[in-house]
């Protein structure tokens, strides 16, 4: 959620009194948030227009198609909207909100992305040369090193994903080949869910009381009350998986200024 904080700092700033967001390059503070943008357009609504000299906008709309967060990871789209924002300069000791700001975002991410992001060298050079602790029958524990090859992704139908990979222990030549299917459900808008999840190992089914636990760890890894940090707050609206085509995610964002520690004074 790293980019998620540094993105609203940006956005806070097109609205600061330096009144960015009326001069030229206003773009620049979010584009270079990017490796590259193919489309980036940025709108602010005032009433009246010199209130965002002051800091202040009645609302900020953003589009962006073809964003490049890494060089080989694309964002299909990128809508955001805000409420109204307030930005006070404290008198130049950096930016403080005079209330949170929220935004409501829209986020698609197609099949043929996620595969292309999934198949480059970066992805690729990360998949290799796994470490897997494992028992063997002293119970000792040992290391054992796997590669993660040819991993793809399709979109299905009742929101539901399906992902392949193969593995293969260094020094063997024989590979597993590994599906995994789950749906996807949000919880509390905070969650991602597996929903009736399977996994397939040669074609053989893994068993359940296997595959509860995962389950439960993958729920329990993606709770965004962790991710955003204590001065971000964010929340899924909508998870859409539209077969053979796209994620669709709608979620809210709220960030207030980040507060900071009081100062003690040496006795």
């Amino acid at each position: 959620m790293e980019f998620l904080t540094i993105f609203l700092s940006s956005l806070i700033a097109l609205v600061s009194p330096a009144g960015s967001v009326l001069a030229r390059g206003a773009e620049h503070p979010l584009r270079s948030q990017f490796k590259s943008v193919e489309q980036l357009q940025i709108r602010a609504d005032n009433a009246p227009s010199y209130q965002v000299i002051q800091g202040k906008a009645e609302k900020v709309r953003i589009a962006g198609r073809g964003l490049f967060p890494l060089p080989e990871f694309r964002i299909a789209a990128l809508e955001v909207e805000t409420d109204p924002i307030d930005v006070n300069p404290r008198g130049g000791k950096g930016l403080k909100l005079d209330r949170p700001l929220q935004a409501g975002v829209h986020l698609v991410l197609t099949q043929a992305d996620i595969n292309r992001a999934l198949s480059s060298p970066t992805v690729t050079k990360r998949l290799r040369d796994l470490s897997v602790r494992v028992l063997d029958d002293s119970e000792a524990k040992q290391v054992q090193r796997y590669d993660f090859l040819n991993p793809q992704v399709e979109l299905l139908a009742n929101n539901r994903i399906r992902a392949k990979v193969e593995l293969q222990e260094q020094g063997q030549s024989d590979r597993l080949q590994i599906t995994v299917e789950s749906g996807l459900a949000v919880v509390a808008g905070k969650r991602v869910q597996l929903v009736e999840p399977h996994i397939s190992v040669n074609g053989e089914a893994v068993p359940q009381e296997i595959l509860d636990p995962i389950a439960r760890g993958v729920t329990e890894r993606f709770d965004l009350d962790q991710l955003a940090g204590p001065d971000v707050t964010a929340r899924l609206l909508q998870l859409k998986v539209v077969p053979e085509q796209q994620i669709d995610i709608v979620a809210f964002v709220r960030a207030e200024t980040p507060t900071t520690p009081p100062t003690t004074k040496p006795n």
